[in-house]
């Protein structure tokens, strides 16, 4: 190993050195990576934690590609955006370092003062003011394997963008917080990942049956097991709320308890 063409016995990050390995074919290697054991790892997906960049314009849409670039590679990559419960929003951020106990929501978008939700939320509430987590998760998986450090800086891009365009083509930056190593990581890895999407479903009251509960319907079909449904709470058009009881007959009607 030789630096400048003197002998030397060690070298540091940065340092351009000359190696020379013996009965070894070069054109069997175009490029390859020298490190401690154990400090890489190529994987097949990542989660990370990630900031969008103020000067890119466009919205961070789930399901979007981006050029990902970690470590030394720039491999196209698939998101999918996630956040904390909407009570825990305001949680202290979690540094370097990713719960795998807890449940996460599923967002369409990355949520920014931009976004798309967020202007459909502002014509909707007359505040204006919707709160934001302080800190949102990526499930990011590769076209390709990438090898990279743990902990290594994360940047998602749209270099696909017209260059002459006067716009912003990096979109976000990171941190990898945890890689998926296994080819099969949809199987090993990704049923530890809780993260849940809220649905909701209308339907109408039908009457009156005493002072504490109503009759409801148009919310199930006539062969739905409503009993799944116990205890799920009702949001009635006048304010009040509610669980449902079970169901009322055969047609897919339902009892609301309202305490």
């Amino acid at each position: 190993m030789q630096m400048f063409h003197t002998p030397v016995t060690y070298a540091m990050q940065g340092d351009r050195v000359g190696i020379c390995v013996t009965q070894f074919d070069p054109k069997l290697l175009e490029r390859g990576l020298i490190c401690t054991p154990e400090s890489l790892q190529t994987i097949h997906a990542a989660i990370i934690s990630l900031k969008k960049i103020p000067y890119f314009r466009g919205t961070l849409q789930t399901k979007a590609k981006f050029h990902i670039t970690v470590g030394h590679e720039t491999v196209m990559g698939r998101v999918m955006f996630f956040s904390p419960a909407p009570d825990d929003f305001s949680n202290e951020s979690l540094e370097n370092e990713f719960d795998f106990g807890k449940e996460y929501l599923y967002q369409e978008e990355y949520l920014s003062k931009d976004s798309k939700s967020a202007e459909e939320n502002k014509e909707n509430d007359q505040t204006g003011e919707r709160p934001f987590p302080n800190q949102q998760w990526a499930l990011l998986e590769f076209e390709k394997p990438v090898t990279c450090p743990k902990l290594c800086l994360v940047i998602g891009s749209k270099l696909d963008t017209d260059i002459h365009a006067n716009t912003c083509r990096l979109a976000f930056h990171g941190v990898l917080l945890e890689g998926m190593e296994d080819k099969n990581y949809t199987e090993v890895c990704l049923p530890k990942l809780k993260v849940y999407k809220l649905k909701h479903k209308e339907g109408q009251v039908e009457r009156l049956c005493d002072d504490y509960s109503v009759i409801g319907r148009s919310l199930f079909k006539k062969e739905t097991n409503i009993q799944i449904f116990v205890g799920l709470k009702v949001k009635l058009s006048t304010g009040e709320e509610g669980t449902i009881e079970g169901g009322f007959g055969q047609s897919g009607k339902f009892k609301i308890r309202i305490p």
